[in-house]
């Protein structure tokens, strides 16, 4: 792999080419105007890599995959998209919004928040229609992602009839059905059963070697070096601390302890011969949520 340039906080990102999918430049976003949530980030997101957002919860993580999706809009600085800004204006513009919802996807932490409709079926299919997309290619894109995902079987049933794991299959089925170059998950692991869980970091490993540009808010350092090639991290105070490989972020216990994604843990110890002794060594930091509702 190739070394990795350190980008510190207020470097400017890189020019937007065409092996640069977003650039932000002195991002801000506050809630409601007075609940800082992001500060004066500027970033890049290289074409084709799997790039992982850490951060304590709070720090700006999901806030930031929602400026990316467009859900949301920068109080400052500014975000650039395959070469052009995205603004709430450029959004109510049909042409450019079709363009950019179908070259972006997120899939959100908590499938109850996307997944709505009455079957399987036609929440697989509601992204394609509402892109205009027509009833036979819809119906034969979503019957290859239901294979795709081995969920064949759950396509006429009811969302809310599902398991926590086949409502996550069913979520990424409405996202991959539309084939976007960038994926956003937010927190892909929290709450899945280990066997869901393996088969999502494969899945994801997959779509990263088939050429999918893939951004990730995570807490789970321990699958780090499977599901990213670059890692963002955050401090607590929303601002872009550091980038870098995920060897060299989970090598830098300082930064990994500062940032609150690993806590000092204490143990006490009797000896053989009646002494306590104590010694500490670094534990993950454990909980999984959105910065704000």
């Amino acid at each position: 792999m190739a070394a990795e340039r350190s980008h510190e906080p207020g470097e400017p990102p890189v020019d937007a080419t065409r092996d640069t999918v977003f650039v932000g430049k002195g991002i801000g976003y506050s809630y409601l105007d007075k609940f800082p949530a992001l500060d004066d980030v500027s970033f890049d997101v290289r074409r084709g890599e799997m790039l992982a957002l850490l951060g304590a919860n709070g720090c700006g993580k999901s806030t930031l995959l929602k400026v990316l999706d467009g859900l949301v809009f920068p109080t400052s600085g500014t975000l650039h998209a395959f070469g052009e800004q995205v603004t709430e204006d450029n959004l109510e513009d049909e042409g450019f919004a079709a363009g950019f919802r179908s070259r972006v996807g997120f899939v959100f932490q908590n499938s109850d928040a996307q997944v709505f409709s009455a079957t399987v079926r036609e929440e697989v299919a509601f992204g394609c229609l509402q892109l205009g997309m027509g009833q036979d290619e819809t119906l034969g894109r979503v019957d290859d992602v239901l294979a795709m995902l081995d969920i064949r079987d759950l396509a006429d049933r009811a969302p809310f009839q599902l398991s926590g794991g086949q409502k996550k299959r069913v979520a990424i089925a409405s996202v991959l059905v539309m084939n976007p170059e960038v994926l956003l998950f937010d927190e892909p692991t929290a709450g899945l059963d280990p066997r869901t869980q393996s088969w999502l970091i494969d899945l994801l490993v997959q779509l990263h070697e088939s050429g999918k540009t893939i951004v990730h808010a995570t807490h789970d350092l321990h699958v780090l070096e499977q599901i990213a090639t670059r890692c963002l991290v955050f401090s607590e105070e929303h601002r872009l601390l550091r980038s870098g490989t995920p060897r060299d972020i989970l090598a830098n216990q300082e930064l990994l302890l500062a940032t609150n994604l690993v806590h000092q843990h204490r143990h006490r110890h009797r000896t053989a011969d009646g002494d306590i002794t104590t010694h500490s060594h670094p534990h993950p930091v454990v909980g999984h949520h959105h910065d704000r509702p």
